[in-house]
């Protein structure tokens, strides 16, 4: 592992969320029935998954949630992964009344893929004075999801969404600020995400969030990934004001800008079919990778390489969390699968 270059650590805040997973044999069409082979309860959400990530990647790392919680079981099930993994969850709040964001995710066993019913509860009520920005402690301010937090998403007069005057406030303090979105098919998706880039060191999202804000389609018509449209949307959120690096994630690759207009490609792992159990929380351990990366002064090639390693971790087990290993296991990890070759 390198030497850790900072020492203040990295905070996440936003979403968080239980996650009931359920793996069915098929997607049912509209009015039919798909049998529940198996249900299993765990945390989700851009807090629990990244942080909890992070964690087990560094356990030395000093590692702060941030977020709203209902005052159910749920609540405490998700303070205590967290807890359990060494991360500070003191800034955690406890809406009372209210429940803890929950999110029914239905896996596709035939096809892995998934699909989600998610009940925002105390989630759709986070707003800016819930973070106390003056007291935050760290290097790197990590935020999601948009498109999740209801408050957080409202219009802003001064800073064109809450989730942008949350950034800026950040930014202000001279703490490195990322934002992850949601995947969501709504007409105000660049309207409402635009604002907050021009406060943003770096984005991490993926190839659909992203090119929902560009317009400019991440696939060609016969399904190939459309790589110069990937380009093109990164250089687009230089341009919205991303100061450092902007970053997308997708299944055959990760691909960065920077500032300075460098444009890098990393495919995925060709992994094999039997050794994928599940894919929730992919996006996130790429996510956290990336983090990790940026906290440890990896140079942008690497930064994708390992977070690529991380999101490979993730596929061996079905819940969000449990694949991640530490930054050795996953660098080992990298070496025993080839790459995918993309045209």
């Amino acid at each position: 592992m390198s030497e850790t270059k900072n020492s203040r650590g990295i905070a996440i805040a936003g979403n968080i969320i239980v996650d009931i997973l359920n793996n069915i044999s098929e997607y049912p069409k509209p009015s039919m029935l798909a049998p529940i082979h198996s249900s299993s309860k765990a945390v989700g959400g851009c807090v629990p998954n990244t942080i909890i990530d992070l964690a087990k990647i560094d356990p030395s790392l000093k590692l702060n949630a941030y977020g709203l919680i209902g005052d159910d079981e749920n609540g405490k099930l998700a303070l205590s992964y967290m807890a359990n993994e060494g991360v500070n969850v003191d800034n955690v709040k406890t809406a009372e009344g209210m429940g803890t964001g929950t999110t029914y995710v239905m896996f596709d066993m035939s096809t892995k893929e998934r699909t989600f019913f998610c009940a925002l509860g105390a989630n759709a009520v986070y707003d800016v004075d819930d973070v106390d920005v003056d007291s935050l402690d760290c290097d790197i301010f990590h935020a999601g999801y948009a498109f999740l937090m209801d408050k957080l998403d409202e219009a802003d007069e001064e800073d064109g969404t809450r989730f942008a005057k949350l950034l800026r406030k950040v930014s202000e303090r001279g703490i490195k600020t990322s934002l992850d979105a949601v995947s969501a098919e709504r007409p105000d998706y660049a309207e409402k995400l635009i604002p907050a880039l021009k406060y943003c060191s770096y984005t991490i999202m993926n190839e659909s969030e992203c090119c929902a804000v560009s317009g400019l389609p991440p696939y060609r018509e016969d399904g190939s990934l459309n790589i110069e449209n990937i380009k093109k949307t990164l250089a687009f959120f230089i341009q919205c004001g991303v100061k450092e690096k902007a970053i997308i994630h997708c299944r055959d690759a990760g691909f960065m800008m920077t500032a300075e207009g460098e444009f890098i490609m990393v495919p995925s792992f060709d992994i094999p079919k039997d050794y994928i159990k599940g894919s929730v929380g992919a996006g996130d351990a790429f996510a956290a990778g990336c983090l990790y990366g940026l906290y440890q002064g990896y140079e942008n090639q690497k930064i994708l390489e390992f977070a690529s390693c991380a999101s490979a971790a993730n596929l061996s087990q079905p819940d969000a969390v449990s694949g991640l290993r530490t930054a050795e296991e996953l660098e080992a990890l990298g070496n025993t699968f080839e790459r995918k070759v993309l045209l």
